[in-house]
């Protein structure tokens, strides 16, 4: 995964199928569920970090602000922070 070879991916998933792991049993049938945008997280450059970390921020700010701020208040904190 490292090395981003996608066409690895569907063999190490049927070695950790015949493991005896079960919580990566549910990790490979999540990836198998959605395999189409696991292939594409390999394939592209693209990164959700940046979006992430105005997420936690945001998130902060809310939980700072909880039971005494408003939305209209968490609007501005957030709009008009670096």
């Amino acid at each position: 995964m490292r090395n981003l070879q996608s066409d690895q991916l569907p063999t190490w998933m049927d070695q950790v199928l015949d493991d005896d792991l079960p919580a990566l049993h549910s990790l490979v049938n999540g990836l198998r569920r959605d395999i189409d945008a696991v292939t594409a997280a390999f394939s592209t450059s693209w990164s959700s970090g940046q979006v992430e970390g105005h997420v936690a921020r945001v998130k902060l700010f809310t939980r700072m602000g909880f039971g005494r701020a408003n939305l209209v208040l968490l609007r501005r904190r957030v709009l008009h922070s670096p």
